[in-house]
């Protein structure tokens, strides 16, 4: 048996933020992140709807539900500095479609806009050895 990774570090600050309408989910957490100085970050709570939303499937493609006002159930994730500097928000969820069918999956990257307001609650993720 392979041990598990484990990483280590403390929590830091927490941000409760708005993303705007149209304004794509991932990114917009990403965005959020680089503006709060948040070089890593956990999702800790979320509410609000989307335009549409994109899904990965388990075959590797995706599947788009068609909203208007797809509402997010529950939504979990981080955000992770790359070596370049950059932010990659990896974000998955519940989602239920205007028809109530649920949905889950990980968020498509550029293919989730936010229907009115978003709200999201994030904390910074100090890990040892600052990285």
């Amino acid at each position: 048996m392979i041990p598990p990774e484990i990483e280590t570090g403390t929590m830091g600050r927490v941000a409760y933020a708005r993303i705007g309408p149209n304004e794509d989910l991932v990114q917009g957490v990403e965005k959020l992140c680089l503006a709060q100085g948040f070089r890593n970050a956990f999702v800790r709570g979320a509410l609000g709807s989307l335009v549409d939303a994109c899904l990965y499937a388990r075959d590797g493609g995706y599947r788009c539900l068609n909203g208007p006002a797809v509402e997010i159930v529950s939504l979990a994730g981080e955000v992770r500095a790359q070596p370049d500097g950059s932010l990659v928000a990896s974000l998955s969820g519940v989602v239920a479609d205007p028809q109530g069918r649920i949905h889950g999956g990980a968020f498509v990257p550029g293919a989730n806009p936010i229907c009115m307001t978003f709200e999201v609650t994030l904390e910074e993720w100090l890990p040892a050895g600052g990285s």
